[in-house]
C-alpha cells in the first residue's frame, strides 16, 4: 500500500512545536541505520493545532536495540514491550513497529510481533491516530486516511469496527474520549459497532480501563467524556452505582457540575492536572453525600468522623470494585478527602461554633484542594473555605519557623 505524503504546505505542523528531545531521539535512531517517526496522538493533536501533553516516537528498532543506543532508557511492559528514554523527569515512548492479524475474532494477549511501518500502522485503533510525522523532511505520512477523517472531524477505525473492539475493548472507551475532547462524529459503521459491542469492555485489563478514566479526568474535558460513557451504555458495565445516580436530573448535576470545575481548573493550568485523589472525589462524594444525608444519618444519629471513615472504605469498594482495582495510597487519599469534608461541614448542625483545629492528616491538604472545589459551585463555602485556608497556612508558617 502507498501511502499519502502530506506536505508542510499542506499540514502546517511548525517545527518549533516538536518537543526537542523527540527530535533527538528520531535523530540517533535514523544515525544507527533504524526508520523513525512521530506517530499517533501528538500528530492528531499537532495537525489540530492543540499542544500535545506526549510525543510517541515508532521505529523499525527492536526494544533491546534502542536500549543499546540509548544509556537513559529502560524497557517495560510484557504484552506491548516499549521503550522509556529519560530526559529528567520527561519521558519519551519509543516502540518498535509491530505486526498483528487484524481479522483476529478473539482478544489480543501478546502484541509482541515486529512489523513494517505499514503493518504498525494498520493495526492501530482510529484513523485520526494512524498518522506519521517525519521532523526531517518536515512530511505527514497517511496509510489509512487518517489526515482526511482529522479535517472532516470523523471517527473512524482502522479495519473492521466491531473486530478491533473485540480483539482490544478498550477502544470503546478510547472512542468517546475522542468525540469528548473534540467533539468529531463517530463514523456510522464505528457507532453501530461501539453498541453491539459495549459488554465487552468488561474483558479489558481494569489497569488500562483505570488509567484511561485517569487521563479523562485529567483532560479538561471529563464533564462530557462520563456523559457520553452514560448515553452509550458503558458507564453501566463499568461504573453502575455512578450510571444509576446520572439516571437522576438532580443528582447527575451535582456530580457533572464538580467535574465541570475540575475541567475548568484543568484546562487552565494545562500541562499541570489536579491531583488524582481529588478528582477521583468528585466521582464519589456526590454518592456519598447522598447516602450520608438520605439514608445513614436515619440509624446513626451519634456520627463520629473514624465511622465516616469505614462507610467511605465501603462506599469507594461498592463504586470501583470487582471490575476496578483502587490503589492502596489512592484509596486512602480519597477516603481522607470525603471524610474531611464532614469536619468542615458536619452533618449534624450544633449551636456550639467549634475552634478550627488542623487535624495531623498528611491528605489535608488535597481535602483542602476539593472544598475548593465545592465552593466555585456552591456560594455558601467560600467563606468556610477561606476560614480553613487560612488557619492552615498559619499553622505552616508556625511550623516552619519552629
Amino acid at each position: 500500500m502507498q501511502p499519502k505524503i502530506y506536505t508542510f504546505d499542506e499540514h502546517n505542523i511548525s517545527s518549533e512545536k516538536i518537543d526537542t528531545h523527540a527530535y533527538y531521539v528520531i535523530h540517533k535512531l535514523r544515525k544507527n541505520g533504524h526508520i523513525a517517526y512521530l506517530v499517533g496522538g501528538s500528530v492528531r493533536d499537532l495537525l489540530l493545532k492543540k499542544k500535545p501533553k506526549d510525543f510517541d516516537i515508532s521505529t523499525s528498532a527492536k526494544p533491546e536495540e534502542i536500549k543499546k543506543i540509548f544509556r537513559n532508557c529502560i524497557l517495560i511492559g510484557r504484552r506491548f514491550r516499549l521503550a522509556h528514554i529519560r530526559f529528567g523527569r520527561k519521558v519519551i515512548e519509543v516502540a518498535t513497529f509491530r505486526s498483528g492479524d487484524t481479522e483476529e475474532k478473539e482478544l489480543v494477549i501478546r502484541d509482541n510481533i515486529w512489523g513494517s511501518e505499514e503493518e504498525d500502522v494498520i493495526r492501530r485503533d482510529f484513523t485520526i491516530n494512524g498518522l506519521y510525522y517525519d521532523p526531517e523532511t518536515q512530511t505527514v505520512i497517511d496509510y489509512v486516511g487518517g489526515f482526511d477523517d482529522i479535517k472532516k472531524g470523523l471517527i473512524r477505525t482502522i479495519g473492521k469496527p466491531h473486530l478491533r473492539f473485540i480483539q482490544d475493548p478498550v477502544r470503546m472507551i478510547r472512542l468517546i474520549k475522542f468525540r469528548a475532547r473534540y467533539n468529531f462524529e463517530i463514523d456510522e459503521k464505528t457507532y453501530l459497532a461501539l453498541k453491539e459491542s459495549k459488554r465487552e469492555i468488561i474483558n479489558s485489563s481494569p489497569a488500562r480501563i483505570l488509567e484511561e478514566l485517569f487521563r479523562m479526568l485529567e483532560s479538561g474535558a471529563s464533564k462530557k467524556f462520563f456523559s457520553l460513557l452514560h448515553i452509550h451504555g458503558i458507564l453501566e458495565e463499568l461504573l453502575p452505582f455512578i450510571s444509576y445516580f446520572l439516571k437522576s436530573k438532580e443528582r447527575a448535576v451535582k456530580l457533572l457540575s464538580l467535574l465541570d470545575k475540575a475541567d475548568e481548573t484543568n484546562r487552565q493550568n494545562f500541562p499541570t492536572t489536579i491531583k488524582r485523589s481529588v478528582l477521583c472525589s468528585c466521582l464519589v462524594f456526590p454518592l456519598f453525600d447522598n447516602y450520608l444525608k438520605t439514608e445513614y444519618l436515619n440509624t446513626h444519629p451519634h456520627i463520629h468522623l473514624g465511622k465516616l471513615a469505614e462507610e467511605a472504605s465501603i462506599m469507594i469498594n461498592e463504586i470501583f470494585s470487582p471490575f476496578i482495582h483502587m490503589p492502596r495510597r489512592l484509596k486512602a487519599e480519597i477516603i481522607s478527602i470525603l471524610v474531611n469534608q464532614y469536619r468542615f461541614i458536619p452533618l449534624l448542625e450544633t449551636k456550639k461554633r467549634k475552634k478550627i483545629k488542623i487535624p495531623k492528616d498528611s491528605f489535608f491538604s488535597l481535602a483542602l484542594n476539593f472544598l475548593y472545589l465545592r465552593s466555585k459551585i456552591n456560594n455558601d463555602l467560600v467563606f468556610v473555605y477561606e476560614k480553613w485556608e487560612n488557619a492552615y497556612k498559619s499553622l505552616k508558617k508556625r511550623t516552619r519557623k519552629h
